[in-house]
């Protein structure tokens, strides 16, 4: 079973960014970036200006997270500081989601999308096929280290059917609690990709390095209970 891993940024250790972007570009599939305007969600993140200076840093590609009320304010902002997925979410973009969506493709960027735990897969229905990538939220949104709802594991599987049904090329990605107390669930229910935070990863007691090993083997030990 392949997966892919996608650290959330947010979590780092921005003391030693460097060093630790020197790791990931040894490890991991993609660099997950959240912005946050203190609207959408009420907390404040990373922003344009940090994509900009990590870009030189790395080659793995750079996936922005829109928390943000108004993601047509903040597109060409992270296409030119160097974001290569951008994805508002689904909630925000209901009333012109064409339009953003062509417009993040015209800029050479993949688009994405990310659903909250109460928004429904058939909200996104009606422009599924034109998406690179789609985000299941398995927390609200906001703030790290929350608990996995539980009621996600069949979200995700109705994805996954889906995009197994009509030959969709979209990646299916989780955002929240991805640890070894969930790995079993979201990957059995069709998750590729892993977005590492708090819970699963950035870990005070152990070294980035100590903690991606014993991630690896969490991974490796549940899919093998996988049937």
């Amino acid at each position: 079973m392949q997966y892919k891993i996608s650290p959330s940024l947010m979590c780092m250790d921005l003391i030693n960014i460097k060093e630790q972007l020197t790791f990931f570009n040894h490890h991991a599939d993609f660099l997950h970036v959240d912005i946050m305007d203190g609207h959408f969600v009420k907390n404040i993140t990373l922003s344009a200006f940090f994509i900009e200076q990590i870009k030189p840093h790395t080659s793995i590609p750079i996936d922005v997270h829109l928390m943000v009320e108004h993601p047509t304010d903040f597109i060409d902002q992270m296409a030119n500081a160097g974001a290569d997925f951008i994805c508002p979410h689904a909630e925000t973009i209901n009333t012109n989601a064409f339009r953003v969506i062509n417009h993040i493709h015209q800029l050479n960027k993949k688009a994405g999308v990310v659903i909250n735990p109460a928004t429904p897969i058939e909200y996104i229905s009606e422009y599924i096929h034109l998406l690179d990538k789609i985000t299941i939220m398995t927390v609200d949104p906001g703030y790290a280290g929350q608990p996995f709802i539980p009621e996600m594991q069949q979200k995700i599987k109705k994805l996954s059917e889906l995009k197994k049904h009509n030959n969709f090329k979209f990646l299916i990605e989780v955002d929240g609690s991805c640890n070894a107390n969930t790995y079993h669930q979201l990957l059995s229910s069709g998750a590729e990709v892993l977005i590492m935070g708090s819970s699963g990863l950035f870990k005070k007691n152990l070294s980035l390095d100590e903690a991606w090993k014993k991630m690896t083997i969490d991974i490796n030990n549940a899919i093998k209970t996988i049937k």
